[in-house]
Parts: structure tokens; C-alpha cells; sequence
């Protein structure tokens, strides 16, 4: 039997979401015997028409003030259809409210005051539902008996409700006109001959049930819990995505060990399968180490593996979202801290367009970048809703959420587990001392990091000759040069580029350990990978130089004409235009090409070098 299709009911405060449902409830013969009555005893005693949203509100406050406070959950049963229909509050101040309610919906039934039209709070549920990863949506143009039903005020409506939700990407399947109060077109026709469409039960029915689960999606299981069971280990979890079987292969993540499923648990015997949705428990042929919070993937497409990702986020915090913050975040069963590394723009409820912003207010929407102290298993909400949201804690406390965008980003799965293991360090007869004796200064890696145009190369070539002129050993490593040789089997894609500067970095240790200078002028736009650089160094002196110009500025330079191909979509992922730039947190030196001349920082940085590289 197919699972009840869950559907969030929202929309604009007094537009009629709970008036609508009751009514649809009545309409359907779904209400108890003698609620209607009550209802009408209870409308009267308040002097007001019969108000079909007393059908569901539970509480006196609500029923005082005509209001819907909390969520409500409602089963309808519809001629070809069983919905699950969750009543969410629309005041501003209960978005949270509105949050809990949608977060396991698949679809959305939107309510629009005929006569109001899609005012900013409607707008903005929309966008909140779109981030929490509903994207069907059935549109109610109720009232539309207080405009005499006219054809013309309802495809005024309609046109100005597409054209909303077309700037979200959401899928649209109807829009209808209703009426709560008389139940027109709720599920008869409603009384005007022009309307030709479905009824609202009709456009409900139509939803596709295929957007309640995904089974087809690769593997993910997130790790619930492990038990022992006599000499057996049993891991447990709801299954998110994709299908599981016995002897089925998966890639544990984050620690990269594969195994194979012995068998799945069940009574009153093993099932032959575990569907997306479904609780899971397992044991494996392999003894494998897993725990709470893992992630089991399908290993031929396994979910990725990264500390730092894009976010489109709604936030409920008493202050507004800033840079810097620090939160725990929570995907599937992973918690993990984690720091607001950027504000990338708020979202301006009146246009649904991104707003240039320092920082999100409170019931605000906008797009993040979050860093965790970890690299975390997660997957781009357009690849698995699951794995692809998140919320963000505070002291334990719901303070916003969103969905997850990695794709600027490259998968540290492969810079993180070696390819091989049984390697053994061979040791050079010369020493570090007499090499330092004979170059009369210490091999070093000087690394410099920056926009395009920000003058790296300019630096490193200036600095390579400033040390050869005074006797010492130098080389520079360039970002074009390299790619010509070493790097020549590379693109330009995030994994691509990390490689691209894993390899430079180990370079690098190799001509500092033989003495040398090395210096690097390389956009390396993450932390993360130059953090692998000065790994790679070991105890060899490592110094990130940030050769720091704003972005507007190198652009304007563009001496490679890069920024005017990358504008106009030549070239893609370009840092600073389509992909991130991590500035230094803690370099070992800025040198500041914004506002200082050429000769000036080549002198900071010769001097800088110089003084500690000297024997």
C-alpha cells in the first residue's frame, strides 16, 4: 500500500489556510458527527460567521483569536488519494513553528487571499519551504467569493503567483481558484462556467508519489547506532536513499573502509531488501569500526567528503546570522562544530532575489559559507534531500538550517586516504646543518597566496632574483609554468585543483629539503589545501605570505584577461567570479598590493625572507 503523501499547508496569516482545510474536511464527509454543529454553536457564541478553521484549532487562545499557533496534522482521504496535511502557523514570529510543521513534508498546498494577492510572507514561506526541499506545490487562490468569482482578478493572480514561484525553481502543478467559506472548488466545480481546470482534491491527487521517497538514488545510510548482540555487531539506521541487500558492498565515511552486508536484521525473518524510508539494521562480513554518526554510501558514488560548503539557510536566531559565529551543525546523524566563514548575500523577500548583505536577520534567508573543525560526509541537496540539509544548534537549541551546496568545493576523500600504505622514508647522507653551511642560508618554502592579479607572480619572480643576486639558492614554482609540465594532465575542476596544488606543495618540500628557497605563486584559494602544503614541509620552515588585493582591484589589473572571459562565461570556477576565495586566517606575512606600490612590497617581502632564512 503506497505511504501517505505529506503535504505542508502555508501561506499568509488570515489568508485562509486553516478555514480551507476545515472546510475541505466537511466537504470530504470527514469530520465527526455533531462537529459541525459545534462549530456553529462555537462561531455564534463569538458573534461571528460560521469559521471552519474552529474544525482544527485546538487550543482557546487560537479559537479567541481565530489563529493557528501550532502545527496540526491532519489525514485526508480523498477518492484516489491519502494526504497527510500539516496546518503551519503564518505570524512572522512563529517561522519556527512553520519549520518543524514542513520539515518532513514532500509538498506544499500555498493558500493566497485572492484579494491580497502574494504579499511579502507568502513569498518568503515559499522560499523557506524551497530550503527545506519541498519543491511541489499546489497554489489556492481563495476568497475568491468576495471578488464575485471574476475570471479576470483571478488570472491577475495567478500570472503575479507563477511568476513568484518561477524565480524560486519550484515545480507548480496547480493553481486554483477556492473558497473556504462557501467550499467552492474545493471539491465540486466551483460556480463559474469560465473555470475549467481541476478541483483542489484533484490538483492533491495529481501530485506525483514518486517525491514521497527515493529508492532509485545511490546509497545512503546514516549510522543511527551499533549494539552488540552476543558476538555480533548490529549497526542501525534509516535508510535515506537507495536500496539495501545482503551482500551489497558500501564505503564507510568518513574513515574510507569498505565492507560487505552479511545480512539485514528482521522479524520474523530477514527481509530481502531495505527501501529508502525504512529503519535498517545490519551486520557486516568485515570487522569493520563504524559508529554513530557515520555515513554508509554506495562506493561507486559515494557522498563527499569536506569541511566547507555553500548554504542556502534560514535563520532563527535572536541576532542576526554573522561571519564568525560559531554553531554545532547536524547532518543526518552527524554533529559537528562548525563557523559562519562568509555571508554571501541575504535574499530579498519582495524580489526573491539575492541582497547584498553583511550579515541574515532573524527569520531571514540568504546564502552562507559554513566551515567545520572536520571534513563532514554530505551531498548536495540536489543529489539527496538526506544528506543534502542540515540544522544549525545552538546550546542545544534549533537556530536555523538549510540545504547544502559543495559543488564550488573538492572532495577531500582522495587528499585524505593514501593510495598506498607499504611505503618506508629513505634517509639522504647529507644533513640539513651542512646544507644550511654550505648555501649560507636555510632551505624554505615561500608561499604565496592571492587573487589572479593580485601581483603574486610579479612578487615571487622579483624575490627569486633578490636571493640569487645575493648568492643564495632559489627557484620559483609558477601556476601557469607548472601546469605545462607537471600538472599537464590536470583540469580545472575542484578535485582537479586540489591535486594541482597537493603536487606543488610536495615539489616544494622536495626543493626546500635540497636546500633551496622554494617559492610558490599559486591562487591555492583554500585553506585546506595549504594547510596540506605545510603539512607536506614537515619541519622544514613553511611561510604563507597572503598577497592580499581586494577583488575589484585585480580585476581591473586582469593582466591575463582572465576576469573578462570568466565575466563572460569563457571560463568556469573561476576564484573570486564563480568560486571561493578562503583568505588567510593566520598567515606569516600580508603584503598589501591594494595600497602599496610594486617596489614596496617586493622590499617587505625580500626583507621578511631574508631575516629568516639567514644560516
Amino acid at each position: 500500500m503506497a505511504r501517505p503523501l505529506a503535504v505542508c499547508l502555508a501561506g499568509h496569516v488570515d489568508h485562509g489556510k486553516s478555514s480551507l482545510l476545515g472546510r475541505l474536511l466537511h466537504e470530504l464527509d470527514l469530520l465527526p458527527e455533531g462537529k459541525v454543529a459545534r462549530i456553529e454553536a462555537a462561531s455564534a457564541r463569538r458573534g461571528v460567521p460560521l469559521e471552519w478553521s474552529f474544525a482544527l484549532d485546538a487550543l482557546q487562545l487560537e479559537r479567541d483569536q481565530a489563529v493557528t499557533l501550532d502545527t496540526t496534522r491532519v489525514h485526508v482521504r480523498t477518492p484516489r488519494r491519502e494526504l497527510i496535511i500539516i496546518d503551519c502557523p503564518g505570524h512572522r514570529e512563529l517561522v519556527r513553528n512553520l519549520v518543524t510543521g514542513a520539515a518532513g513534508t514532500t509538498a506544499a498546498l500555498l493558500v493566497v487571499d485572492a484579494q491580497s494577492g502574494a504579499e511579502a510572507q507568502t513569498r518568503a514561506h515559499a522560499a523557506l519551504l524551497r530550503l527545506l526541499g519541498i519543491h511541489n506545490f499546489v497554489v489556492a487562490v481563495n476568497k475568491m467569493d468576495a471578488l464575485q468569482w471574476s475570471e479576470s482578478e483571478f488570472t491577475a493572480r495567478r500570472d503575479e503567483i507563477a511568476g513568484a514561484l518561477g524565480l524560486l525553481g519550484v515545480v507548480v502543478h496547480a493553481i486554483v481558484p477556492t473558497s473556504a467559506r462557501d467550499g467552492g472548488n474545493l471539491v465540486n466545480a466551483p460556480p463559474a462556467p469560465w473555470w475549467q481546470g481541476p478541483s483542489l482534491v484533484n490538483a492533491l491527487e495529481s501530485l506525483p508519489a514518486e517525491i514521497a521517497m527515493v529508492n532509485d538514488g545511490p546509497l545512503r545510510l546514516p549510522v543511527q547506532d551499533v549494539y552488540r548482540t552476543g558476538t555480533r555487531r548490529v549497526v542501525a539506521g534509516r535508510l535515506a536513499q537507495g536500496t539495501l541487500r545482503a551482500g551489497d558492498e558500501v564505503l564507510v565515511l568518513p574513515s574510507g573502509e569498505r565492507a560487505h552486508i552479511a545480512e539485514l536484521a528482521g522479524w520474523p525473518q530477514p527481509p530481502d531488501a531495505v527501501e529508502a524510508g525504512v529503519n535498517a539494521a545490519l551486520t557486516f562480513v568485515e570487522p569493520v569500526i563504524v559508529a554513530r554518526g557515520d555515513l554508509l554510501c554506495a562506493p561507486d558514488a559515494p557522498a563527499r567528503l569536506t569541511p566547507v560548503f555553500d548554504a542556502d539557510v534560514f535563520w532563527l536566531g535572536r541576532d542576526p546570522l554573522a561571519p564568525g559565529q560559531r554553531f554545532e551543525l547536524r547532518v543526518g546523524t552527524q554533529a559537528v562544530p562548525v563557523r559562519v566563514a562568509a555571508v554571501i548575500h541575504a535574499l530579498d523577500v519582495d524580489r526573491l532575489a539575492p541582497a547584498s548583505a553583511h550579515d541574515i536577520a532573524t527569520n531571514g534567508l540568504g546564502r552562507v559559507t559554513l566551515r567545520c573543525d572536520v571534513p563532514i560526509a554530505l551531498d548536495d541537496a540536489a543529489e539527496c534531500k538526506e544528506t543534502g540539509r542540515f540544522v544549525l544548534a545552538d546550546a542545544g537549541v534549533i537556530v536555523g538550517g538549510g540545504l547544502i551546496d559543495a559543488s564550488r568545493y573538492p572532495d577531500q576523500r582522495h587528499a585524505l586516504w593514501p593510495k598506498s600504505r607499504n611505503l618506508v622514508a629513505v634517509d639522504h647522507h647529507i644533513s640539513a646543518s651542512e646544507r644550511r653551511t654550505r648555501g649560507g642560508h636555510m632551505g624554505a618554502i615561500v608561499w604565496l597566496t592571492g587573487l589572479s592579479g593580485s601581483g603574486k607572480s610579479t612578487l615571487a619572480m622579483a624575490l627569486e632574483r633578490a636571493l640569487f643576486d645575493r648568492g643564495w639558492g632559489a627557484y620559483t614554482i609558477d601556476g601557469d609554468n607548472v601546469r605545462r609540465g607537471l600538472n599537464a594532465d590536470l583540469g580545472f575542476s575542484p578535485e582537479d585543483r586540489q591535486e594541482n596544488i597537493r603536487r606543488v606543495g610536495e615539489v616544494a618540500a622536495l626543493f626546500a629539503d635540497a636546500g633551496l628557497v622554494c617559492i610558490t605563486a599559486f591562487i591555492s584559494p583554500f585553506d585546506d589545501d595549504r594547510a596540506r602544503a605545510r603539512a607536506a614541509a614537515g619541519r622544514r620552515p613553511f611561510f604563507e605570505i597572503y598577497v592580499k588585493s581586494e577583488l575589484a582591484t585585480c580585476e581591473a589589473r586582469d593582466p591575463k584577461g582572465l576576469y573578462g572571459k570568466a565575466r563572460r562565461g569563457e571560463i568556469k570556477g573561476f576564484t573570486g567570479i564563480d568560486s571561493p576565495y578562503e583568505e588567510p586566517t593566520a598567515p606569516d606575512l600580508v603584503v598589501d598590493t591594494q595600497n602599496h606600490g610594486e617596489a614596496a612590497c617586493i622590499a617587505q617581502l625580500v626583507d621578511f625572507v631574508a631575516e629568516r632564512c639567514r644560516a
